[in-house]
């Protein structure tokens, strides 16, 4: 009998410091939760004026869109933003890309990223490097592609994978406005 006892009470003491865990992460999610959407509400708006400026922006129907479109938006005074994830080198690519009336990309902003740091990663920075690269996305129409794959877009140095992949989220983006009219 003594052997059972020995393996109840520590099994008991853990279900109670679980219980005690789990009901603390839930209070703290229930305590977070309404602040945590509220800045990812905020950072996908700034993600958007970003790209292409507007007074407001209208949720579009994107059902029956290619998988790696995930939201549009019709911006006040023309043109449109499109949420669009890529696979890249190390995962996920999340962008929002701006496309003007005449169909061209009037911007990126790539919101997600797990890209490697010092090579995809400067995809998504601040930085003079991910300046120049977003940049040359402005401007461009129908497909868009890397140099190695006969397209204007100078890939990062290291990072083709990333660069490729946010070629084929603009070229996506531009496509679907493009059905939209």
């Amino acid at each position: 009998m003594k052997k059972a006892i020995d393996f109840i009470k520590p099994a008991v003491i853990l279900l109670l410091v679980a219980a005690v865990v789990a009901l603390v992460l839930g209070l703290v999610d229930m305590m977070t939760r309404d602040r945590i959407e509220a800045i990812a509400e905020q950072t996908k708006t700034n993600a958007m004026n970003a790209v292409l400026e507007a007074p407001s922006y209208e949720a579009l129907d994107v059902t029956g869109a290619p998988a790696d479109i995930d939201e549009a938006y019709a911006a006040e005074g023309g043109g449109w933003v499109v949420q669009v994830t890529e696979t890249g080198s190390q995962g996920a690519v999340t962008m929002m890309v701006g496309v003007n009336p005449d169909l061209t990309c009037s911007g990126i902003s790539v919101t997600k990223s797990s890209e490697t740091a010092g090579l995809g990663a400067i995809a998504s920075q601040q930085s003079a490097a991910g300046d120049a690269f977003r940049s040359q996305f402005v401007g461009q129409s129908g497909t868009v592609a890397v140099t190695k794959d006969g397209g204007t877009i100078n890939a990062l140095t290291g990072a083709t994978i990333t660069s490729r992949a946010i070629s084929t989220g603009v070229t996506a983006a531009l496509a679907l406005c493009e059905s939209l009219g």
